[in-house]
């Protein structure tokens, strides 16, 4: 008789596990005036077609956006975005290296520049590992959802 194999470690399930990154972005204020101020995105297996863009320090007040994982993808590799979030991908033709992200509220408009390799790489080694790009929809309980309109 042969010994038991011992079971795998539990896997944490995409729709409660997440992964963040905190960094450094510079807000633009001017052709030549920028001021620091640190961010932390993050994703969520139970929320997998968004991430959360948070503003943390003295730039707290202008809070926790939510938009498209698609969107910030898209906007590393061309222009993107409508409305209140736009994305433009590093223009090393005009001397900018970083991800620049537009946000737009009813109080105003923020325009970030932001580390783009790190985020590159957060997306891909991180937030995709957690949940595929493309199977975001199979972790949707579709019929609750439905549900919850129809109510």
């Amino acid at each position: 008789m042969s010994a038991p194999h011992p079971l795998p470690s539990p896997r944490p399930r995409p729709e409660t596990a997440s992964t963040d990154i905190v960094l450094d972005a510079r807000i633009v204020l001017g052709e030549a005036q920028s001021l620091d101020v640190p961010v932390r995105f993050a994703y969520r297996g139970d929320d997998p077609f968004a991430v959360a863009l948070e503003f943390l320090g003295a730039a707290a007040e202008a809070g926790t956006w939510q938009f498209s994982r698609d969107l910030l993808w898209e906007g590393l590799q061309r222009p993107a975005g409508h409305g209140d979030v736009r994305i433009w991908p590093p223009c090393t033709c005009h001397g900018r290296a970083s991800l620049r992200i537009m946000l737009q509220g009813q109080d105003g408009s923020v325009l970030l520049d932001l580390p783009s390799r790190q985020l590159r790489r957060w997306l891909r080694r991180e937030s995709f590992a957690l949940v595929p790009r493309g199977t975001e929809g199979t972790l949707i309980d579709w019929e609750t959802e439905l549900d919850g309109l129809t109510d």
